[in-house]
């Protein structure tokens, strides 16, 4: 309580809320960060650009409806795009919290970062000053089907963030897709933009496609995005993903055992497998590695396949109380009385996809009856191609 006589207590500012904009298809990420200035007054936004120079520097862009704010230039901190956020780009927001009135902050990345490293950033570093209210990926969709069946390195079109990055442009695309709560995109109309919104819809079903020329961003100062649940979603091993589905001729098969795959079989039909979908991934359950979920990502034809930790029905009580919450309700909700979360669950999207040759390809991978019986002490003995750089990963 305070006295009438006296002046109010003074109530603590709200959080300002920040918009992380990424995207590879530049023009439509500009045309979503104009959008977003024009439709919510007193917005700023941060454009982070790397800078094509022997210095390696960062423009950083600062600009709201009017025109450019500031327009500075310096060190890439350690080739790293979060370093930047935390250094350079998340005291400005700070700054302008307090000083300035500013009532949505947005930060749009240069083309090729992958959008969960600098939400997560954002989040943890903003301080209580910042909110993460939305991470939006602008996409054009006419574009998508080529640019996902490219296997480009980001080097080669001179959209690599650092000396070591050697992703390729449909692995990020797909990671900014996926990973995003509003999928915006200027509409151009046509074949191709029917294709490519069926295609954002299906590899991420909870997403909101959002037409530049319609109303809605403004909703996003009231909006909130939580990282951790995030990261789970798009983690193999959490991940609710995509069911089988079909539109506009862009189909979705999702191929799901619960017996393991041999490694020699599996390893030779990949030339084949791989190449059969635009974008798939999932988990992989390999009889020479009975305890070890493995993580598969394909797309542009290229495939990784790497750890993703244990199948929790290889640990102790002890070890299974360990883990995080969402880790434990995604296997729980998965489990099969004899194996537990073990199986194979990936998923396989594209354009005229036709799932029956491509599940009798990777159901032969499956072990034999005679194989599986033998059990998991003569899988492990199984010849494993993949050895070679799962192993090496893990050393």
């Amino acid at each position: 309580m305070y006295s009438l006589c006296e002046d109010p207590p003074m109530l603590p500012e709200p959080p300002l809320p920040v918009v992380l904009l990424t995207g590879l298809h530049a023009e439509a990420r500009q045309a979503a960060g104009d959008r977003l200035l024009a439709d919510v007054p007193r917005s700023v936004l941060i454009h982070q650009r790397l800078a094509r120079d022997e210095r390696g520097c960062v423009e950083l862009i600062v600009r709201d409806a009017s025109g450019v704010l500031e327009h500075a230039r310096m060190p890439l901190a350690n080739d790293c795009v979060c370093c930047g956020i935390r250094e350079d780009v998340l005291p400005r927001l700070r700054y302008m919290a307090t000083a300035r009135g500013v009532r949505l902050a947005v930060i749009e990345t240069w083309d090729s970062v992958e959008p969960q490293e600098a939400a997560e950033a954002i989040s943890e570093h903003g301080g209580d000053r910042l909110r993460l209210a939305a991470v939006i990926a602008a996409v054009a969709p006419d574009l998508l089907v080529d640019d996902l069946a490219r296997p480009v390195d980001l080097a080669e079109l001179g959209l690599a963030a650092s000396p070591d990055d050697h992703g390729t442009v449909a692995e990020v695309l797909s990671r900014q897709i996926e990973y995003a709560t509003v999928l915006a995109y200027p509409p151009v109309g046509g074949h191709d933009e029917a294709v490519g919104l069926a295609l954002m819809g299906l590899m991420h079903p909870a997403a909101t496609l959002l037409p530049l020329d319609a109303s809605g961003l403004d909703s996003l100062t009231s909006a909130a995005f939580d990282t951790q649940v995030a990261a789970a979603r798009v983690h193999p091993a959490c991940s609710l993903l995509p069911y089988d589905d079909e539109d506009a001729g862009v189909v979705t098969a999702v191929w799901r055992r619960r017996r393991p795959a041999h490694p020699g079989r599996l390893y030779d039909a990949l030339a084949d497998a791989v190449p059969a979908a635009l974008r798939s991934r999932g988990r992989l359950w390999l009889a020479s590695r009975p305890d070890d979920l493995l993580a598969w990502e394909a797309a542009g034809g290229s495939l990784s396949v790497e750890s993703a930790g244990p199948w929790l029905a290889s640990l102790t009580d002890r070890e299974w109380d360990a883990m995080p919450p969402l880790r434990q309700a995604a296997a729980a909700v998965d489990w099969d009385p004899l194996h537990g979360d073990r199986g194979q669950h990936l998923c396989f999207i594209a354009p005229d996809l036709d799932r029956e040759p491509l599940f009798e390809l990777l159901d032969s991978c499956l072990l034999t009856d005679d194989e599986y019986t033998r059990g998991p002490d003569h899988w492990r003995t199984l010849a494993d191609p993949f050895a070679e750089f799962l192993d090496d990963i893990a050393a």
